[in-house]
């Protein structure tokens, strides 16, 4: 599996870093809402075919928490941060000191973990943009994020397929996230989803040829 056919070395170097440089600012972040020290860490960066997403994050029957954002600004595109269900509930137990709080109240995300979420993604989102724009000096912005929790493929396949129409990349960043009294951690995804014109953009203010 050539999850990063068509892209250069220096390319993934420099998505590489680009993520650890927001996964060290988010966890700043983090940590000021939480008030506990968190570490973050970027395992890997790999941009990864559409028809792979889906494998990459457990397949169409994973039940998922996906927080999409839009970017605006300069270089469109979309956003999807992915945790499993239990990974959410422990995010928003952190932040809320809840020991007891489960994600699904009546089959539906309640008030409290939507609101907690969306602060998560919100930081995320935020603190990967900020280093992709300082970067490339592109200014990009994210949408106030939207909450699902569902399938995978409830959640990605009609968002997949549309952008599939128009670019055939995903840039993957997983995620891990470890506060000093959970040794396991979380691991999350958060995939970028460029609109066309904007990866060459991106990559054109790097200064490096899209393709090898």
């Amino acid at each position: 599996m050539d999850f990063n056919a068509g892209f250069s070395i220096v390319q993934m170097d420099v998505l590489r870093e680009i993520g650890n440089i927001g996964s060290g600012n988010a966890a700043t972040s983090m940590s000021k809402l939480i008030n506990k020290k968190i570490d973050m860490q970027v395992p890997s960066v790999n941009v990864v075919a559409f028809d792979e997403v889906m494998e990459m994050i457990g397949g169409p029957d994973k039940l998922i928490v996906a927080l999409y954002i839009r970017i605006q600004g300069e270089a469109p595109g979309s956003v999807y941060f992915i945790l499993t269900k239990e990974e959410a509930e422990f995010l928003v137990r952190q932040i809320t000191d809840d020991t007891e709080f489960k994600l699904l109240d009546d089959k539906a995300p309640n008030d409290i973990a939507i609101s907690a979420l969306h602060e998560i993604g919100n930081i995320l989102a935020g603190s990967y943009l900020s280093a992709l724009s300082d970067f490339t000096g592109i200014n990009m912005q994210p949408s106030v994020p939207s909450l699902s929790v569902d399938m995978a493929g409830a959640i990605l396949t009609v968002g997949l397929l549309e952008l599939s129409h128009v670019t055939d990349y995903a840039i993957v960043i997983d995620t891990k996230i470890n506060d000093q009294s959970d040794s396991s951690g979380i691991h999350g995804q958060f995939l970028l989803l460029p609109d066309p014109e904007s990866f060459s953009k991106i990559f054109s203010n790097l200064g490096i040829n899209e393709h090898e």
